[in-house]
């Protein structure tokens, strides 16, 4: 449900072998496995179904967002170990709608009759003409947290309304890290150059490939160039605290205050305030990101052929992903749904955060749903997105500049194809 690190900084006391064996009725109760990427929230929803459906007994196995997608291929690949239901991120949806036979089509369970629940994009992401491969969970609309503590001192605006007014777009980000930096020696505008570069990705329809025919254009896409040169550019200044997002480094730095903003999906509150611990309550707050909308993860639920109990663990992942259960998730872990009558929800719209001075969150997030349109994520995607992030990488770290860097992503984006 979070992104690609999203949920790796959530430690898991005790993670599930991902080779376990394949479930099996056990003491007159039928087994079902669910696998997910760290945390889900799925805790609580999992007890209220078991308590619903006495003859089910659920297991949540959970380990972090690489092991979790790696392990999964080897699953497939070898046709064992997979859980019944397992959750796979946005970016990998692409390759597994080529490998659908390894996953039951939940049309066959009447999935089709759901489409109506979700936003039509994401619904798309999930499907394969008239194959169903997953149902989508979350999404993560963007908006941007920002330290009204650290803008104070540095002159800024801090009312919300003034900080969305402030940076309306990305040219405005850059020109006001500028300020920002020049008044606050030692603290840094933002994360890391990667944070930014992907959020203002995200606002682009099309990324590292072609819709029309899935051929690789990120050097050549104007998108992927200018978000490149403009977080590579705020690094190159040394406007970033070089925190990779969910890193021990990155929890570090939202614990000490070492940078003012991160473009923030739904999702990522939650990480925020586990970093953040209480000495940092109420100096966050949550605004309009800059460009008004994107998305930053999202995932599905799939079924992988190989489950001994496909009908149940259909039920099981509908259950989990129709909207009621959603509206407890958003409510209780600010899990964003990808359900208009969820995010739409006055509950929900009217939900706000004390962590984050009692930002309007429900609605802020609702109002960047509205106006998200999806990208478009190539077959490759989760081959060639890495190389951008370990290139700006090397610009924070002071062993390439910004052109370096540049032609050193394209030409790995490149090589990796081969």
């Amino acid at each position: 449900m979070r992104t690609i690190a999203r949920r790796t900084a959530l430690v898991v006391a005790a993670l599930i072998p991902l080779a376990a064996c394949s479930p099996a009725d056990t003491g007159g109760k039928t087994k079902l496995t669910i696998a997910t990427f760290g945390e889900f929230g799925y805790a609580p929803l999992i007890a209220e179904y078991e308590k619903l459906h006495p003859d089910i007994t659920v297991q949540n196995r959970v380990t972090d967002f690489d092991t979790h997608h790696k392990g999964l291929a080897t699953q497939l690949a070898t046709g064992h170990g997979a859980a019944d239901v397992v959750a796979i991120e946005e970016q990998y949806m692409p390759q597994y709608r080529k490998a659908k036979d390894k996953f039951a089509d939940l049309a066959a369970y009447g999935a089709r009759d759901l489409e109506h629940q979700w936003v039509p994009w994401k619904w798309a992401q999930g499907t394969d003409g008239a194959f169903v491969l997953g149902l989508g969970t979350d999404m993560g609309s963007l908006a941007l947290c920002y330290r009204r503590d650290l803008f104070a001192a540095a002159g800024l605006p801090t009312d919300r309304e003034e900080v969305a007014k402030l940076m309306p777009d990305w040219a405005a980000y850059a020109a006001t890290a500028e300020r920002f930096t020049a008044r606050t020696p030692g603290v840094k505008f933002a994360d890391s150059a990667g944070t930014v570069y992907t959020a203002m990705l995200n606002q682009s329809p099309e990324n590292y490939f072609s819709q029309r025919d899935d051929s690789l254009i990120a050097d050549r896409n104007p998108s992927v160039r200018s978000a490149f040169f403009l977080a590579g550019g705020i690094a190159a200044k040394g406007q970033t605290a070089a925190a990779t997002t969910f890193t021990q480094a990155w929890n570090v730095a939202i614990r000490q205050g070492s940078f003012a903003t991160v473009a923030c999906p739904a999702w990522m509150l939650s990480q925020i305030k586990e970093a953040g611990g209480d000495g940092n309550r109420g100096k966050w707050d949550v605004t309009t990101v800059p460009g008004r909308s994107g998305n930053q993860g999202g995932s599905f639920l799939t079924v992988p052929k190989q489950s001994e109990h496909p009908k149940e663990a259909y039920e099981l992942a509908r259950w989990l992903t129709a909207p009621e259960q959603q509206k407890k998730l958003f409510l209780s872990d600010g899990i964003l749904p990808s359900e208009p009558a969820v995010y739409q929800d006055p509950q929900v719209v009217a939900h706000t955060d004390p962590y984050f001075g009692d930002a309007p969150v429900g609605r802020l997030f609702a109002a960047s749903a509205e106006q998200l349109r999806p990208n478009y994520r190539g077959l490759r995607d989760a081959d060639v997105r890495p190389e951008f992030g370990r290139a700006l990488g090397r610009i924070e770290d002071r062993t390439a500049d910004v052109d370096q860097a540049w032609a050193q992503a394209v030409q790995q984006a490149q090589a990796v194809l081969k």
